[in-house]
């Protein structure tokens, strides 16, 4: 099933490697490394090297891609943090950037970490590359459009919550995940029935982990957490235990990972570390 610790010693030595060979000022260095190598999941590339090995590749196939996915999910945290947007203090357990290193450095390394992230991707070669970066590129525009339905929501007239919900998860957390497991596909030469499994699986969990969030969000401390909770509902937030209620949540969780491990049971042993992840995702505490 692969070792997802090697997988995680792996996507850290790349991301030292790359930010530490690239010329850049030193403070912007250093703004970069507290945002992406403080610590985290690693959930992102660890998904794209799974989905790999599951489509018949080898991981470390996946690793370049992985690596970048990880840079963008950074990226998003950075900025989702800032006064303009989410305004929080804390991120795993210590203060958000711009808390470290003031607004402009927050602001600018976020930005550097995009542009570093399509760098990085542009060291794969050979067949296929232009389709991962374009899967890259779609999945951060549709993670930006996710974070406008949440932030600045425009909907049309009569749209129920729950559709309005649905949307919001599906781009704003689902984008990545989903992008992770396609273009780990992409790495390891999925067949067509096998991206379209890995692509439901995507999506089922994009939405599963954002409920698990929202849920976690409503019952669980901010120590517990590492991150300020029970913040959405104050800002008037769609989330799921607003829509389904806390009990209906947690059935929703309970029917969207049967929904990801059916996706990914007929790709058998290969499949089964995909499987194992949804229902870790599914169980989270923190």
């Amino acid at each position: 099933m692969g070792d997802p610790l090697l997988f995680t010693a792996l996507i850290e030595n790349e991301l030292e490697r790359f930010l530490g060979e690239r010329p850049m000022p030193e403070n912007l260095r250093q703004a970069c490394r507290y945002a992406l190598l403080g610590g985290g999941k690693r959930l992102r590339p660890i998904l794209t090297m799974h989905a790999c090995v599951a489509a018949g590749g080898k991981a470390e196939d996946a690793l370049v891609p992985a690596a970048a996915l990880e840079m963008i999910h950074a990226f998003s945290l950075v900025h989702d943090d800032l006064p303009a947007l989410d305004n929080d203090d804390l991120r795993r357990g210590r203060p958000t950037l711009h808390k470290h290193a003031g607004e402009a450095m927050a602001l600018l390394a976020g930005d550097a970490l995009l542009g570093l992230a399509f760098e990085l991707m542009a060291q794969v070669r050979g067949e296929g590359s232009a389709l991962l970066t374009a899967e890259l590129a779609k999945a951060v525009n549709d993670m930006i459009a996710g974070q406008v339905y949440d932030a600045l929501p425009e909907f049309a007239p009569g749209t129920p919550p729950a559709e309005r919900l649905a949307l919001i998860h599906q781009n704003k957390t689902g984008a990545l995940l989903r992008c992770a497991c396609r273009m780990g596909g992409l790495c390891g030469h999925a067949d067509a029935d096998t991206l379209a499994r890995l692509t439901a699986y995507g999506e089922t969990i994009g939405v599963l982990y954002q409920a698990v969030d929202d849920l976690l969000d409503a019952t669980v401390s901010t120590e517990a957490m590492g991150k300020a909770t029970g913040k959405d509902v104050g800002q008037g937030k769609l989330t799921f235990p607003g829509v389904h209620g806390v009990e209906g949540t947690r059935l929703e969780i309970k029917r969207m990972l049967a929904g990801a491990q059916d996706a990914v049971a007929p790709l058998g042993e290969r499949g089964l570390a995909l499987a194992a992840l949804a229902r870790m995702m599914a169980e989270r505490k923190k």
